[in-house]
């Protein structure tokens, strides 16, 4: 028995309002710009030269087109669930009404990974552009102070904790608890701070393309040459070649790349907290991903132009933006430091997102029974999960102060891109199962495109390696000892379901 959770209990928990229920404050405006405000920040700013320098060199900007198309392919599908179902929970409450609470638990769960250990990614590299902005004024923080204990300088300095990161996941988790309107309101104004800038460096930096840095474009593989001639056997390339350059590296800078698209999913998190959200949800989760892959693609051709991919993995590593336009645009050092600025208060609001997104999916989930009903226990006078964002403070915080960025960022990609393929299997179900429901937006090519969306994702989650597969093989066998010690005795719909029966 799938035990899956009726639509029309679903509708009815969207209908809700009053004491004990999340308030709807958010326009159609409020949410594209809280799209952006999830979706621009470290992906764009670090991910980037980070897919260049180990996998795809300058065609990262063809990595950010196949990222796209599984976002956007995905993202069809997130808007028709949005429209239909416009309630708190993301994947996670599409999929309990499609495939039945296992896949539901499967789904919440990964969403950790990619909210809370997405958020704690963020803060990290928030830390590293706090140094750079530092830096530039004579000041730093200790290395020691603000890297991970697993993380050594190349003088030999061990880390011990990143204070910086844990810091603004604080401070954002106050700003959280005191509102979500307040919170939109802040983040409205990052979004466009962070945009300029963006654009800024698109439209002073294209000049200073220098066509040597592209050549060649997409960097030769030679152990993919050698198993394409046939003198490699596919194990052997895929174990010690595999996406170092040439066309897999493509596919694995998009899985790389991914994490910058994070975020368009998190609007469909706020649901229940939408004014209109079977008109609005589509155009904030679709505008906000059209309106990033664009910049996205300019911005990475332009930073791979203006310095060597290769510096990526050594000089210029962390705050790559920064070092670009320090070593390689003479005259715009203001830029540098406005760019700097402008990035921390971008990753801040993505930061900020994405903590609202995990703890409303854990808000839907609690009050199905399946993780401990703290989660869902709303402050009396702010009307938000204060207790669940409290929670998510000490999670959050502890990977940002103790574990290394580069860790916690594939972990994200991974465990996205893992949601998203159920999501895009799930409304292929929901077709089958309830065609009747009413449908304010319907993904259209059904059900080729979402066949299309879940193929794609499953591939830049072979691009991430066998690695990060162990992490998320080990990360879902935690999930389920959980699901089976707890959620399966305090499951809503599994008791409403024994109660029937008797």
């Amino acid at each position: 028995m799938k035990f899956r959770k009726p639509l029309g209990v679903l509708m009815k928990e969207a209908e809700e309002t009053g004491e004990g229920t999340l308030k709807r404050t958010l326009g159609a405006g409020s949410l594209v710009a809280l799209g952006i405000g999830a979706i621009i920040g470290a992906g764009l700013f670090v991910r980037t030269a980070a897919a260049a320098a180990d996998h795809a060199g300058p065609s990262v900007t063809l990595s950010f087109i196949l990222a796209a198309v599984g976002c956007g392919l995905a993202g069809l599908c997130y808007a028709e669930f949005a429209s239909m179902i416009p309630i708190a929970g993301s994947a996670y409450t599409y999929s309990y009404a499609t495939m039945g609470e296992v896949v539901a638990w499967v789904i919440g769960w990964d969403l950790v990974l990619e909210y809370a250990v997405g958020a704690a990614t963020v803060s990290i590299a928030w830390s590293e552009y706090l140094n750079k902005l530092l830096e530039t004024f004579g000041v730093s923080i200790p290395y020691e102070l603000c890297h991970s204990p697993f993380q050594v300088s190349p003088e030999g300095v061990n880390g011990i904790i990143n204070l910086p990161a844990l810091f603004i996941v604080i401070l954002l988790s106050l700003v959280l608890i005191r509102g979500t309107k307040e919170s939109a309101n802040i983040n409205g104004i990052i979004v466009i701070l962070k945009v300029a800038i963006v654009i800024a460096f698109i439209l002073l930096g294209w000049s200073y393309i220098n066509p040597v840095n592209h050549t060649p474009y997409i960097p030769v593989n030679v152990g993919e040459q050698e198993w394409v001639a046939g003198n490699k056997g596919f194990l052997d390339y895929f174990e010690n070649d595999f996406g170092k350059f040439g066309m897999s590296g493509i596919i694995s800078g998009a899985g790389v790349v991914f994490f910058a698209f994070i975020g368009f999913d998190a609007v469909s998190t706020a649901a229940q907290e939408a004014k209109n959200p079977k008109k609005d949800m589509p155009i904030g989760i679709l505008v906000s991903l059209v309106i990033c892959t664009v910049l996205y693609v300019l911005f990475s051709h332009v930073l791979t132009g203006v310095a060597n991919y290769s510096e990526f993995a050594t000089a210029g590593k962390e705050a790559s933006v920064a070092f670009a336009i320090e070593r390689y645009m003479p005259g715009y050092e203001w830029l540098s430091i406005l760019i700097t600025v402008a990035i921390l208060a971008g990753f801040s609001s993505v930061i900020l997102v994405m903590l609202l997104g995990q703890s409303r999916v854990f808000f839907s989930m609690s009050r199905d029974g399946l993780v401990p009903k703290i989660f869902s226990e709303v402050h009396p006078k702010y009307q938000t999960p204060y207790k669940s964002n409290l929670i998510f403070l000490v999670f959050v915080g502890l990977f940002a102060a103790f574990v290394p960025g580069d860790v916690v960022g594939d972990m994200t990609s991974i465990g996205t891109l893992f949601a998203f393929v159920l999501v895009c299997i799930g409304v292929i179900v929901m077709r089958r199962t309830d065609p009747h429901t009413p449908r304010a937006f319907k993904t259209p090519g059904m059900p080729y495109l979402p066949i299309i969306g879940a193929l794609a994702c499953l591939l830049m989650m072979i691009g991430l390696g066998k690695h990060n597969w162990e992490r998320l093989i080990i990360w879902m066998a935690l999930g389920f000892v959980i699901y089976f010690a707890y959620s399966v005795k305090h499951s809503v719909v599994r008791k409403q379901s024994r109660k029937d029966l008797n």
